[in-house]
């Protein structure tokens, strides 16, 4: 039998700043419904693939509910045969903590909600989306930085903008704009990272004049003011001059938060205590900069993304963070802004090498069923098969093996009852190893063989054959939230329920108690 923890309980480690990590193993769609302020998305049928990298210490405390689907006893079992050694599931589920606490929905709260809470106590600057159409058509001497990822950057842009993700923003922010005079226009989507972004630069002291984009590109959509697509300027690296101009910046800011630097015998200390301790090692560098080159050990966790989504990198709240960066800039910008989150974290000084020979945590271990394995050869050559798709529905829906049928992770030993005939089923994934994790439920709910594709969808792509995009669902598509804030077809109602969600969050916040955020007001003479 697991063991328990009551809401109350868990709601003490928030506060006093003892580790946990919360999951809740129900799919996305229902977690973006509602959940407690720290909870991390961790669907049941996913979590050997996703919690070892959130969850890197096998010793840290674990928290799991549901909202009485029966996934927390079966999550349980699965999170224990990694090795973890300390899970507990949450007395009540969600209905019971909602008793005690508040709840939220959408996806990354306590950065949305933070990011609240520091255009409330910095009144950051802004203007409306026809505000800034007046600006671009009237003034020349205007820079827009788009900080959100390239990626998101390319699907829908405003005119005018150029790429510069969120920790990039001062770095670049010289080669970018070499003028005091210019004004500067930061978006987002949203408002999140238009806030963070603008206020980074606000407290970095720069001369310039800034402000958010109001709402992002859903305030100018909203306003009936037309987007532009495919777009891809970037703004460039910083010569050595616009960076040693950045880091005088970067490093004034920091000092002024807080931020502490770390030298190599430090990171090597809090390695060897990471039995005892988590600790996340994370690259904030571009993506491109990071795939070139990076220390051993240290995960890519871009530094604007990083303070956006810092659930998607960290599960276990207390956590150690140790950042890196080769430039003085990124890693101070990001750390200011994760201290005021309410993390323990620290800069390692780029000017250092890393250690060659971290002590790293033992880490969870996995291995697939040693029977039922097939290979795309095989699957063509099986008579009678049917295929179920594991993947999430967006992906499914841009193609999948002809014939494959559309599944639910958590719900899959439920819904395999429903399809006819008595041949083989054949689960796939993106690249199998979902499909590897969900044998041994699927095998335990019917009596048909039950066998699982080596290298997923992906393998049967790479053998040359087609995919399809025809629709065939087994169970209810519940497993990806869809974000209002993404893409260009968003319906205006959920747009404004968006932004009106948004703006209640620091109400929550207060009500909730459990945040431990801290906004830091400028209080520094300016440096120039």
């Amino acid at each position: 039998m697991a063991k328990s923890i009551t809401a109350r309980e868990l709601r003490q480690h928030w506060v006093n700043h003892h580790e946990v990590a919360l999951l809740d193993v129900r799919e996305e769609g229902p977690y973006s419904e509602s959940h407690p302020l720290f909870a991390l998305s961790v669907p049941v049928s996913e979590i050997e693939k996703k919690l070892p990298p959130l969850v890197p210490r096998l010793s840290a405390p674990i928290v799991v509910y549901d909202d009485g689907e029966g996934y927390a006893a079966r999550a349980t079992v699965r999170i224990l045969a990694l090795g973890y050694r300390d899970v507990a599931i949450l007395q009540g589920g969600l209905s019971g903590y909602a008793l005690v606490g508040e709840v939220y929905r959408d996806v990354n709260v306590p950065s949305k909600a933070f990011g609240e809470l520091v255009e409330s106590i910095n009144h950051t600057p802004s203007l409306s989306a026809r505000d800034i159409k007046d600006v671009l058509e009237s003034e020349t001497d205007v820079v827009v930085l788009d900080a959100r990822r390239f990626e998101e950057y390319k699907t829908m842009s405003i005119p005018r903008g150029r790429s510069c993700p969120g920790g990039e923003l001062l770095y670049r922010f010289f080669e970018a704009v070499p003028s005091p005079e210019t004004t500067v226009v930061v978006n987002c989507a949203g408002r999140t990272r238009s806030i963070v972004g603008t206020q980074s630069l606000v407290n970095s002291g720069i001369p310039n004049k800034v402000v958010a984009l109001r709402n992002g590109t859903i305030g100018w959509t909203l306003e009936g003011l037309e987007l532009e697509t495919k777009q891809t300027e970037r703004v460039p690296g910083p010569s050595v001059e616009a960076l040693q101009k950045a880091r005088e910046y970067a490093e004034s800011w920091a000092n002024h938060v807080g931020v502490s630097i770390i030298n190599g015998d430090q990171l090597t200390r809090f390695s060897t205590e990471s039995e005892n301790r988590s600790l996340y090692l994370l690259d904030v560098r571009d993506p491109e900069e990071y795939a070139l080159g990076h220390p051993t050990g240290f995960s890519n966790a871009p530094g604007g993304q990083l303070v956006q989504a810092t659930d998607e990198w960290v599960g276990v709240r207390g956590a150690r963070i140790v950042l890196y960066d080769t430039d003085g800039v990124r890693g101070r910008m990001t750390a200011s802004w994760l201290l005021q989150l309410g993390w323990e974290v620290y800069v390692f000084e780029e000017r250092l090498a890393v250690p060659d020979r971290l002590v790293l945590p033992e880490v969870s271990s996995w291995n697939p069923p040693k029977d039922g394995a097939i290979t795309v050869n095989d699957l063509q050559n099986l008579e009678g098969a049917t295929v179920v798709d594991l993947a999430r529905s967006p992906s499914y829906r841009k193609g999948h093996i002809p014939g494959a049928w559309f599944a639910s992770g958590p719900e899959l030993a439920r819904d395999l009852r429903a399809i006819d005939g008595d041949g083989p089923i054949v689960l796939t994934s993106p690249d199998g190893d979902v499909a590897a994790t969900n044998v041994d439920d699927a095998r335990n709910s019917v009596s048909r063989q039950v066998l699982y594709l080596t290298g997923g969808t992906t393998a049967w792509v790479a053998a040359g054959h087609p995919l399809e995009t025809e629709l065939r669902c087994l169970s209810q598509p519940i497993d990806v939230y869809k974000r209002p804030y993404e893409g260009t077809s968003n319906a205006r109602k959920d747009m404004q329920g968006y932004l009106d969600w948004e703006y209640g969050l620091v109400a929550q916040l207060a009500n909730d108690g459990v945040a431990c955020f801290h906004v830091v007001r400028d209080s520094r003479e300016k440096l120039h």
